[in-house]
C-alpha cells in the first residue's frame, strides 16, 4: 500500500527536495505540497493523506496551529503529522506534541531518517524515543497545561487497562522502542505490539505518542524520564 505524504514548508527548495526523495520510493507518493499552515489544512482535508510533513516556523498560520486544527479534526482521524524542527524552541516540540503530533524530525534530516520516520509514523508508532525529544516529553508534556484542542483521551479510560498494558505504556513513554519492551519484559515483539494497539483502542489514541501523553498527564511517569 502506498503511503500518501502532504509537504508543508515555506521553502520551495525544500519542499522539492523532499519531493524527490519521497516520490522515488514504490511506497511513498507525495499528493500535494502546502507553503504555509492554512494550505496544509485545506489540502489535508481534500487529498487525506497518511502522513503530513510539517514545518513550524511558516509565515501565516504556522505549523504549530495547523497541526493542533489537523489532529482536532474528526474526518482526519487516519492523518498522522510529523513535525520537522530544529529544537531552537523545545516548548513548540510539546505543543506539538500535545496537539496531537506523532513524532518529529530535525529540519535538514538525512534522507534513510526522513523517509524512515513517514513511514514509521504511518504504521501508528512514533518518533518519541531515546535522546532530545525524550528528555522534552519529561521536561514539558509533564508540567504544562494542555491545549484547548489537543485530542487527549480522558483520564478514566486508564481504568479499562489491564496490569499489562499499563506497564507497557509506560516503558513505551520511557522511550523504549518495541523490541526494548519486549527484552526488558521477556515477551515477544508481536506480544508488545498487541498490547500497545489495545491500550491506543481503549484510550481512544490516535497512535503511540499520545499514549505516551496520557502516561505523564496522569501521573504514571515522572518528569525525569530515564537517561
Amino acid at each position: 500500500m502506498t503511503i500518501r505524504v502532504l509537504l508543508a514548508d515555506d521553502q520551495a527548495l525544500l519542499r522539492g527536495t523532499f519531493r524527490m526523495l519521497i516520490d522515488s520510493c514504490d511506497d511513498l507518493e507525495v499528493v500535494a505540497e502546502a507553503e504555509d499552515g492554512a494550505q496544509a489544512i485545506a489540502l489535508a482535508r481534500v487529498h487525506r493523506p497518511d502522513v503530513v510533513v510539517m514545518d513550524v516556523r511558516m509565515p501565516g498560520t504556522d505549523g504549530l496551529t495547523a497541526t493542533e486544527a489537523i489532529c482536532a479534526d474528526s474526518t482526519l482521524a487516519n492523518t498522522r503529522v510529523l513535525i520537522l524542527t530544529t529544537f531552537e524552541n523545545d516548548e513548540h516540540v510539546a505543543r506539538a506534541l500535545r496537539a496531537g503530533a506523532s513524532g518529529f524530525l530535525g529540519k535538514y534530516v538525512t534522507t534513510d531518517a526522513l523517509l524512515a520516520g513517514i513511514r514509521t509514523v504511518a504504521e501508528g508508532e512514533s518518533l518519541l524515543s531515546p535522546g532530545a525529544t525524550k528528555a522534552l516529553i519529561g521536561q514539558f508534556v509533564a508540567t504544562s497545561p494542555p491545549s484547548q484542542s489537543a485530542p487527549i483521551p480522558a483520564t478514566p479510560g486508564l481504568r479499562d487497562l489491564t496490569n499489562r498494558e499499563v506497564e507497557v505504556m509506560k516503558l513505551a513513554a520511557d522511550g523504549l522502542a518495541n523490541d526494548e519492551i519486549a527484552a526488558e519484559l521477556h515477551l515477544s515483539v508481536l506480544t508488545v505490539r498487541t498490547h500497545v494497539q489495545r491500550a491506543m483502542a481503549k484510550l481512544g489514541a490516535r497512535d503511540r505518542a499520545q499514549l505516551v501523553v496520557v502516561a505523564y498527564k496522569n501521573g504514571l511517569m515522572s518528569s525525569d524520564p530515564r537517561s
